[in-house]
């Protein structure tokens, strides 16, 4: 719509509206978590839950608004046809940029239960959106490190007892989790340094995956496969806000969650070693995937 004006500023202009955007509704959102912590009643509760679920998605639908004012992006998005918002899902995806989180919001946005991330516990002292993320029921988690477990064994399982604590909330709620499985964002210093065998992707991390599908105790009965691809090459979130980002494909598998797939990843050895050898083989198809739509995009 505003596409003819300058990048530098569309991007200022974005920018402005994205931060306007999160710290207003954020406001709202502070309000209706306090209402909701002084006022422990479950029925006024699931009210406030609505009310934040409603802020939420349309914080998200005025970012996407913001996106296609200042951007003329081509949005090649496959295999959407059997989603629904009523479902409990894993959503696992390939990472590049911060702009990923972005593009997931707008495709998935009222189609299924709002995206929602396994944050570190530190996240919660973020200014602003700690209390955010917080109000809205992300889950945070504990991760100890195998060196503090050693060092400190009654710890052992806690983070697992953590997680599993905060996923209560999900039992009668929908939810979809999100996981980006190579545990960070892609670039080629890190592929090198990791000397990853998938020529587009970094090594996938098996443990925060197990980790959800264990402490959610069989509720997840689907997994969405996201592969995203970014033809023209371009995907910073500057890029993305000043609309230099003119084409993106998103590719949507569902795969069920089968007893395979379910189980004591941490304590049970064959089990962890057959999802290690399952997640491998899915990487491998997802790393042709992404070279047959760039091939294909040319």
């Amino acid at each position: 719509m505003l596409d003819f004006l300058p990048t530098s500023l569309k991007g200022i202009m974005s920018f402005l509206i994205y931060f306007i955007n999160t710290l207003s509704l954020c406001l709202f959102v502070f309000l209706v978590a306090l209402l909701k912590l002084i006022i422990p009643i479950p029925f006024f509760t699931k009210i406030c839950n609505k009310i934040l679920m409603f802020i939420a998605t349309s914080w998200i639908s005025i970012n996407s608004f913001n996106s296609d004012l200042f951007s003329r992006i081509h949005w090649d998005v496959r295999g959407m046809e059997n989603i629904k918002q009523k479902d409990w899902y894993l959503v696992i995806s390939n990472h590049q940029a911060w702009t990923d989180i972005l593009v997931l919001q707008k495709i998935f946005n009222r189609k299924i239960p709002m995206l929602k991330f396994f944050l570190k516990k530190e996240l919660i002292w973020v200014p602003v959106l700690g209390i955010a993320w917080w109000a809205l029921d992300f889950p945070f988690m504990k991760r100890y490190s195998k060196k503090f477990i050693r060092e400190n064994p009654h710890l052992k399982g806690k983070d697992i007892e953590i997680t599993k604590k905060a996923c209560k909330k999900f039992k009668t709620i929908p939810v979809s989790i999100m996981n980006f499985i190579e545990g960070t964002r892609y670039t080629k210093a890190k592929h090198k340094l990791q000397k990853s065998k998938y020529n587009n992707l970094l090594m996938p991390k098996a443990g925060g995956i197990g980790l959800v599908l264990s402490a959610m105790d069989d509720m997840i009965k689907k997994i969405i496969n996201v592969t995203i691809v970014y033809p023209d090459k371009t995907n910073t979130f500057w890029s993305f806000i000043s609309g230099q980002v003119k084409h993106i494909i998103i590719d949507v598998e569902i795969i069920p969650v089968t007893k395979n797939l379910t189980g004591d990843h941490f304590n049970d050895i064959e089990f962890r070693n057959n999802f290690h050898i399952w997640l491998n083989e899915l990487w491998k198809n997802k790393n042709k995937k992404i070279e047959d739509l760039i091939h294909a995009s040319k």
